[in-house]
This record gives structure tokens, C-alpha cells and sequence, in this order.
């Protein structure tokens, strides 16, 4: 066993452990504080109060695995400092609710920071152009992951395996330090998920979903591939995080079309609700776009060692399976005969 995957593997037991312990732990807290999920027929499918500060629990326990390594910490340390700043201020908003304007300006910020540790892609010609991108691929995701914790287990799992996909992407190009804090992310979503599954103890929370998504951002960008070029493997970090691009561009344009605004109107009508008007249940539907992530993750190790044009092939298809993808699920059965008011 080599000294990269034995230190992999105590990264993965120690985090874990920290997560199935520290979630219960977050769940008290969250009862005591009264930081509390309460049941709402029109936007929410869960039928009992909830505590939603599970995100505690896995922010703490993948910190801690940086915080032992301390390697991983210098090299990611603007990574993890912009994703503390989310978290905080995702635990701060559920527990006494931010406006839209706060969110964004705190988002804004950690970014900043982020982008000022030296996170940026390096595909253009002129750097304003790389840095607007930077910009808008780390606030997408971060609102991406933030707006797929719509169903028990749901964004938990899809970070897990998008963190695993990482992790392995990072084995294979020798990125030590990127891959720890992969698999750190990887532990501390399947230990939280150990409560969270369906019928969940616990939610995330936006303590969690904000500083998921901005960490897995960052970490796409991070990834390097010197067996290919990057006008190839730009599109990986894409294929990961595949199933939550999906479900924001579905929602804001079905939104859009019903004459809703996409980041304030609430409601039952992402991918996964969709999955449950066609007859499945919820625990199967999660269980589909697991299924899908992993797939696209799989795609996105081919293309790593994929040629131009195999690369853009396999690019295409799932582009024209994700537009037919669109199109189908704003029709039935994806989408009620007779919305709620919420859908419209």
C-alpha cells in the first residue's frame, strides 16, 4: 500500500467517525436552538419538524481532517477559509434567516477569497475572462448544491459521489493534497447521510449545502490532467456535478417559462419531485440520480484520457440528453396535470 492511498484511508475512517458521531450531536443542538425545518404542504415534502444544522457536523469534520494534515491546509487553505465564511453564513441564515442581497454579498466575499488564493481556471486567453468565469462557476455551484437538498439524502449523496470522483481523478494525476480534502468531503457526506436518508433525522441545512458546493467548486477547478490538454478537460469538473447543473438550469427555466422568480419562488418542481409525479418513490427516485452521477462521473474519467474528438462526443451526447431531458420534464408525467400554487 502506497503512503498516498494509507494516508486516503485514515482520512476516510477518521472523518467518517467524526460525522457518525457529531451528527446526532448537531441534532441536539439544533432542538435546543430551535433551528428547526417546520412542514410546509406547498414547497416542502417532509410532514414533521426537522432540525436543519446537520451541515455543523460536516463542515467541522472534514476541517478537522485539514487540520491534521497540515499540508492539505497550506495548499487549500484559501479553499477552506472562503467555505468557512459560507458556512457560517449559511448557519447564520437558517438560524435567523438572511436576505437575498446578504446571501449573495457573503457569497461574493468568499469567493473573493477563494479566487484571491489563486483558485482560478486558466482557459482564456485574457485573465478578466478567466476570472469572470471563475466567478460565475463557483457562485453556480455553491447555489447548484444549496438548491438540490430538495429530498431526504439527496444532496448529501450526490456530493459524496462527486467528491469520490474527484478523490479518484486526483489519485490518478498524483494531486496528494487535492485528493485528502476529497475524501475528507466524501466521509463526512456519507456519515451525515447515515441520518439523513430517507426518513431523515436531520437536514443540512445552508451550513452545509453552501460549504459543499463551494468546495467541490473549487476542487473541480483545482484538478490538473497532464496526460491531456485542457481544451479537452474542461468539461470534466461539468460532467461531475452534472445532476445539480441539471436540476438549477431545469428549475430556472421551467420558473422562467411560468413567469416565477427563479431564485426566490420555492416549490416542488425540481428533478427529484418530477421522478416522484412519474411514479416512483422518493427513496427511488434519489436513488435514479445517484444512478445518473455516478454515471456522468464515469464519463468524466474517460474523458481525461479521451482525444479532441472523443472528448467532444461524448461531450455532445450528454449535452442533447440533458436538452431532451429538459424538454421531457415539463411534460407529463414529470409535471402535474394541475400544479400548486408554488408551480403555477
Amino acid at each position: 500500500m502506497t503512503p498516498d492511498i494509507a494516508t486516503y484511508l485514515i482520512v476516510f475512517v477518521g472523518v467518517l467517525f467524526l460525522a457518525v458521531v457529531g451528527t446526532p450531536l448537531a441534532r441536539k443542538l439544533g432542538l435546543r436552538m430551535k433551528i428547526v425545518d417546520q412542514p410546509d404542504a406547498l414547497r416542502k415534502i417532509h410532514t414533521v419538524p426537522t432540525p436543519r444544522v446537520g451541515g455543523i457536523a460536516i463542515y467541522l469534520s472534514t476541517l478537522a481532517a485539514a487540520l491534521l494534515l497540515p499540508g492539505v491546509f497550506r495548499e487549500l487553505s484559501g479553499i477552506l477559509i472562503g467555505a468557512s465564511l459560507v458556512s457560517f453564513l449559511g448557519f447564520w441564515d437558517d438560524r435567523f434567516s438572511l436576505g437575498a442581497g446578504a446571501k449573495l454579498a457573503g457569497q461574493l466575499l468568499a469567493v473573493g477569497l477563494v479566487m484571491a488564493s489563486g483558485v482560478t481556471v486558466h482557459l482564456f486567453p485574457f485573465r478578466a475572462l478567466d476570472l469572470a468565469v471563475t466567478a460565475i462557476w463557483l457562485i453556480g455551484i455553491t447555489n447548484a448544491i444549496n438548491l438540490l437538498d430538495n429530498m431526504d439524502g439527496l444532496s448529501a449523496g450526490i456530493s459524496a459521489i462527486a467528491a469520490a470522483h474527484f478523490s479518484l481523478l486526483c489519485a490518478f494525476s498524483g494531486q496528494y493534497l487535492v485528493g485528502a480534502l476529497s475524501v475528507a468531503v466524501m466521509a463526512a457526506c456519507i456519515g451525515f447521510l447515515v441520518y439523513n436518508w430517507n426518513p431523515a433525522m436531520i437536514f443540512m441545512g445552508d451550513s452545509g449545502t453552501l460549504f459543499l458546493g463551494l468546495t467541490l467548486a473549487s476542487l473541480g477547478i483545482k484538478l490538473r490532467f497532464p496526460a491531456n490538454v485542457p481544451f479537452v478537460t474542461w468539461m470534466v469538473p461539468l460532467l461531475v456535478l452534472g445532476v445539480p447543473i441539471f436540476d438549477t438550469t431545469l428549475v430556472t427555466i421551467s420558473r422562467l417559462r411560468r413567469g416565477l422568480n427563479p431564485l426566490t419562488t420555492p416549490g416542488t418542481d425540481h428533478s427529484s419531485h418530477r421522478l416522484t409525479y412519474a411514479g416512483l418513490t422518493r427513496r427511488e427516485a434519489v436513488f435514479v440520480l445517484y444512478i445518473v452521477a455516478f454515471v456522468y462521473g464515469l464519463l468524466a474519467i474517460f474523458v481525461t484520457r479521451a482525444d479532441f474528438l472523443e472528448g467532444y462526443i461524448v461531450g455532445g451526447l450528454v449535452a442533447l440528453t440533458g436538452l431532451v431531458a429538459l424538454w421531457r420534464f415539463e411534460r407529463r408525467p414529470f409535471w402535474p396535470a394541475r400544479p400548486t400554487p408554488t408551480q403555477k
